[in-house]
């Protein structure tokens, strides 16, 4: 039977190599738990589940048993076994012949066993002891998704989230959706549109959210909602939002004691103010830290916490978008209550395919920085073309701020090592949708499991992340592992050569942001043309950052600012975010920019046609399903790649007035008919 991708990697087939299948069975013959909990009994039926389908063996549940040949789940308070856990982390280790998976907390008892299946699923002996803690604290999944069931910057589907159907119907993908995500150690979800609608906080809503918080809770996941910061008014009738008014105070208060009646663990709030036209503190005067503060203090009897996003940018013809940000936070430094994070893009423009980290990582000591990262592909291709995110998530957590020194890497910044912060977030925007493949193209599954693994560890490399997913969804042969790693290491490289060489940054098309548009000159704010960030003219390319244009450079260090800063060392995959270079300009690989340009996209082209060859020679190891969605998006892949070579040398060579070089075979299309394609995008 062909499979539609539903299971996710947690497919738990049965395992074919005898000798493995009986080196994992000797700890099958029971699963103790020591305590009727919901989550050790979802743990306890999981490893049932996964004992079953991987081993073939039946395995009871028991309580509290002595004999050996098990799996013993227990809540440990012993400190030679959990001294050295995050109070979610485990240990997994063998005694007195049982298999023993220890935590502080019944959520580690879980992701203890998770782990234990993972590792059953891709070959791994268990002779050894396992320790685990995650280093961020909340891990988190952001979802776009609306009250009418569309999903904002959704490509697989509409909503999982059935609000027509709640709360008297529980939908199975939800439990699903629960233990994918536990799987990865994912702890909350934020289960609406940042462009909130008030009526996730009616009444009618809170009981739909409540019933998705009970199905969600045994499996560690706490539940967030993003509110409109306009709702006093349009809810509670009053007549303002204005944060320091007492009524509006009271009115959040009262608001949030009535969540915790429908949802007693809510994980907090989620706002997104004064940014692409949303309401906030800055309506009335306000700022960030006002509006912030206010519904902290409507959390304080509570657990819960204020998760404010930091994405505000204003429309100025004359500014850089880059900036903007960090200038309307920095100020605010030390201001916001403790109950808050500032959630931060990895990037200061906009989830692009390559971005410098955000200046603002680094340079607020006295603020908690949560990252926020885009699993969504909405300028990666979206679900046509095969984009591996991980490097991508690596390469901004890896990066060196240099803020207190060498070391000083935006991941210890958002983790909350450097600055001695007791709490952590890293948010992912949400890529599932109603598709039987959760996910739209088979592959973009990789990017939400390498986000989860990554939030738990962000020391993983891309390529071990890549191997387990292989490993767990597609195949466990191992020379057909090493061949799709290598498709998949090589598939952002890709991307970003046809779309975005060399740092160009926001050249798709306007509102869908799908394809090519660098001629966008009309939109309904100046930055969200394309004309504002490439600066094309006669004499070169890029957005200069370095002082003619923007300052935005002095915002890094001054260890980034002796690199990134000077064109002749700054990194060629940043060049053009921070510097306008003359097309004749004579780069490190010996082109010249207008060369380097031109090879890179055609380059693109080829690697796509490469990716296609690889895959065709996995077919014998590939369900045949997901072989031929893959093959054809490929397909669908190169066509498109062709589009954005053809529209962006086309129109860069009108500005840099120089002939393709030689080697290259010229667009056999002229660039009025490649704006014709864009035009379609834009019929009604």
């Amino acid at each position: 039977m062909a499979d539609d991708g539903s299971r996710l990697w947690l497919k738990y087939d049965l395992i074919k190599d005898q000798k493995q299948k009986l080196s994992y069975q000797k700890y099958t013959k029971f699963i103790s738990i020591s305590a009727n909990h919901p989550t050790l009994q979802k743990t306890a039926e999981e490893l049932q589940m996964g004992f079953a389908g991987l081993l073939g063996t039946k395995t009871n549940i028991v309580s509290n048993n002595s004999q050996a040949g098990g799996v013993v789940l227990e809540v440990s308070t012993n400190q030679a076994l959990t001294n050295d856990l995050a109070n979610d982390g485990f240990a997994i280790f063998a005694q007195k012949g049982n298999l023993v998976i220890s935590s502080k907390s019944e959520a580690g008892v879980l992701y203890g066993a998770f782990e234990l299946l993972r590792r059953i699923q891709t070959g791994q002996s268990l002779n050894e002891n396992i320790v685990s803690s995650p280093k961020i604290k909340i891990r988190m999944l952001n979802h776009w998704d609306n009250a009418n069931g569309t999903v904002e910057r959704g490509y697989a589907g509409s909503s999982i989230w059935k609000w027509n159907e709640l709360p008297f119907r529980i939908d199975p993908r939800y439990i699903a959706y629960a233990r994918a995500n536990a799987s990865l150690g994912i702890n909350a979800t934020s289960i609406n549109n940042v462009n909130a609608s008030s009526r996730f906080l009616t009444a009618e809503y809170l009981e739909k959210i409540k019933a998705v918080a009970d199905v969600l809770r045994p499996y560690g996941i706490k539940v967030f909602i993003s509110v409109n910061f306009r709702s006093p008014r349009t809810l509670g009738g009053l007549k303002t939002s204005d944060p320091l008014d007492p009524e509006v105070r009271k009115w959040w208060n009262e608001k949030t004691k009535e969540i915790h009646q429908y949802i007693p663990d809510f994980g907090g709030y989620l706002v997104k103010a004064n940014s692409e036209g949303e309401p906030g503190p800055q309506d009335y005067g306000r700022t960030h830290a006002d509006g912030a503060n206010m519904l902290a203090e409507a959390m304080k009897p509570f657990s819960g916490i204020v998760i404010w996003r930091a994405f505000v940018y204003n429309a100025d013809p004359n500014g850089d978008r880059f900036k903007e940000a960090y200038e309307q936070f920095k100020p605010l430094d030390g201001k916001f209550d403790e109950k808050v994070i500032v959630q931060v893009k990895n990037g200061p423009i906009d989830f692009m395919p390559r971005e410098p980290f955000h200046p603002m990582f680094g340079n607020f000591p006295n603020t908690k920085l949560g990252i926020e990262f885009q699993i969504t592909q909405e300028y990666l291709g979206q679900s046509t073309h095969l984009t591996y995110l991980a490097p991508m998530f690596k390469e901004c957590l890896d990066t060196d701020t240099y803020s207190k020194g060498k070391g000083s890497t935006v991941a210890k910044v958002i983790d909350g090592s450097l600055y001695n912060n007791p709490n952590s977030l890293i948010a992912g925007v949400a890529n599932t949708g109603s598709d039987a493949n959760w996910c739209g193209h088979p592959f973009n599954q990789a990017n939400w499991y390498a986000f989860g693994r990554l939030a738990w560890d962000y020391t993983l490399s891309s390529e071990k992340i890549a191997n387990e997913w292989i490993g767990m969804t597609l195949t466990n042969d191992e020379k057909a592992k090493i061949q799709i790693n290598e498709i998949m290491q090589k598939s952002l490289p890709t991307y970003i050569s046809y779309t975005y060489p060399l740092g160009l940054h926001h050249m798709m098309g306007e509102g869908h942001h799908y394809g090519p548009e660098p001629w966008l000159t009309k939109a309904a704010r100046p930055d969200w043309t394309s004309i504002y960030y490439h600066k094309a003219d006669s004499v070169g390319l890029g957005f200069d950052r370095t002082g003619k244009l923007s300052n935005a450079i002095k915002l890094y260090s001054k260890e980034i600012n002796e690199t990134w800063g000077n064109p002749e060392k700054c990194d060629l995959n940043y060049l053009l975010w921070f510097h306008h270079i003359a097309w004749n300009k004579k780069l490190s690989t010996g082109n010249t920019l207008w060369e380097e340009l031109c090879y890179r996209y055609y380059n693109g082209v080829v690697e796509v046609q490469k990716l296609q060859k690889d895959w065709l020679k996995l077919q014998p190891y590939i369900d045949t399903e997901t072989f031929a969605s893959v093959n054809a998006r490929l397909k669908t892949q190169e066509k498109e790649s062709i589009w954005w070579r053809d529209a962006c040398v086309l129109y860069f060579k009108d500005f840099s007035k120089m002939p393709i070089p030689n080697s290259l075979t010229p667009p056999n299309r002229s660039l009025e008919e490649v704006k014709k394609i864009v035009e379609i995008y834009h019929l009604r």
